[in-house]
């Protein structure tokens, strides 16, 4: 069986990504706010949801000055607020043809070895917020962008869309350390997989982008040593040590990648590590005979045309 290739893209080869309206959680910063600018320099509408706007920068500035910017202030893990964001977006641009579901948080706090007590002296209940912003408000985002592009194909627009989420090389490999963060990302990935083929049907393409570590603000939340050289001084250290790291830009241009792409995306999962992309999702498809064996593979083929759990299509 052939080795799964790793590949780059070339803003260039991003023809068909203009004139569109993509909208993306946790756009103000990192990979949102990277991929908020690359989208916006190929012509299309961008509506961002976050907490705060992006900092007022000579790179921000031909984004949030734009006409073909909207920012909604949103708490993601508020349906309503999410629900109002997505309809202001519809408001001024009237429809959505792509949604990048990408707003998260590292692991907060240990929250199975280390043990607090609540008012009662009983052991407190965990924090849930990781998988409550990583997975239920991702959920939350993926439910309305399909309901607004179901829209738009009835309205007879014959958009359909795509949707794009950030898992994780955590979403693939678990990261010791980061229990709920890896569980999330391996929501994330058992979305797409359960969404992609439905979707297919009513002209929604799914995929996810799963980057290693990544140079965004989201490193400040982890329990790593970034000493007074700064983020600079820690990236160049691990790269030294052989650590792979990404550049926010990369995992921006995969994203577009796979909306560009439309529906020869769907399933797709990319994983990028140093700035390499591969897609998996297709290799691990290709060698399930290996993970499953032959016989676990023979029987999964015997049921697979029943539907347990019919859907509504």
């Amino acid at each position: 069986m052939a080795s799964t290739k790793t590949f780059t893209i070339d803003k260039a080869s991003l023809t068909s990504l203009t004139n569109k309206t993509i909208l993306i959680t946790g756009g103000s910063s990192g990979i949102g706010l990277a991929t908020a600018l690359l989208l916006h320099s190929l012509t299309n509408n961008i509506v961002v949801l976050d907490r705060v706007a992006p900092a007022q920068t000579p790179t921000t500035a031909p984004l949030i000055t734009s006409s073909r910017y909207l920012l909604c202030k949103c708490d993601i893990t508020s349906w309503k607020a999410q629900r109002a964001a997505f309809k202001a977006a519809i408001d001024k641009f009237g429809g959505i043809d792509a949604v990048y579901v990408n707003a998260g948080i590292a692991e907060h706090k240990d929250q199975f070895f280390q043990d607090e007590l609540d008012e009662d002296g009983e052991l407190a209940e965990p924090d849930r917020r990781t998988i409550d912003i990583d997975l239920h408000a991702a959920d939350d985002t993926v439910k309305l962008a399909i309901y607004w592009m179901r829209r738009n194909a009835k309205h007879g627009k014959g958009r359909g869309g795509s949707i794009v989420m950030t898992a994780s090389l955590a979403g693939y490999l678990a990261s010791t350390g980061a229990p709920l963060y890896s569980a999330a990302k391996h929501g994330i990935v058992g979305l797409m997989r359960a969404l992609k083929n439905d979707l297919a049907t009513v002209d929604i393409a799914i995929s996810v982008v799963a980057p290693g570590i990544t140079v965004t603000p989201i490193l400040s939340q982890e329990q790593i040593d970034i000493k007074a050289g700064g983020i600079d001084e820690w990236v160049a250290g691990m790269q030294k040590l052989g650590v792979p790291i990404n550049k926010a830009e990369t995992i921006a241009l995969a994203v577009a990648h796979l909306i560009h792409r439309r529906m020869a995306s769907n399933g797709q999962g990319i994983l990028i590590q140093a700035n390499q992309m591969a897609e998996v999702e297709g290799g691990i498809a290709k060698a399930r005979s290996q993970w499953m064996g032959e016989e676990m593979l023979k029987l999964f083929r015997g049921g697979r045309n029943v539907r347990l759990f019919p859907n509504k299509l």
